[in-house]
């Protein structure tokens, strides 16, 4: 099982690894240098730390994941419906939305979701 709780300097180093890899071990330190100001043995470290929790690997010296970006947020978004809302989508939606008027490309979006999920069943 994949460990869901990335804090935001893990988000952005999540990301730089999803959109470039697979990815050498080399350019991953080069690239965690320019945007993130890291050294090598932090990029190193949070590697390992992320290997560990499941989402990537780091074989022969290339980076690649071990599970997709819009597959670990969407694991992630189902999560915390779970957590926090007793699993009820609804509930989740309700708060999502209170105070905030959905445009209608919006509504249209969510619609086009539903309906979507509906055809599957």
């Amino acid at each position: 099982m994949i460990d869901m709780e990335l804090g935001a300097v893990q988000e952005r180093f999540a990301d730089i690894v999803w959109a470039h890899e697979p990815v050498a071990s080399g350019e991953l330190v080069k690239l965690c240098r320019e945007e993130l100001n890291w050294k090598k043995p932090t990029t190193y470290t949070v590697l390992r730390r992320l290997c560990e929790k499941g989402l990537f690997r780091n074989e022969g010296g290339v980076v690649s994941a071990l599970i997709s970006r819009d597959a670990f947020y969407a694991s992630k978004s189902r999560q915390v419906v779970e957590e926090s809302f007793h699993g009820s989508l609804p509930a989740f939606v309700a708060a999502f939305t209170a105070g905030h008027k959905l445009t209608e490309e919006e509504a249209a979006a969510i619609q086009r979701l539903i309906d979507a999920a509906r055809r599957e069943e």
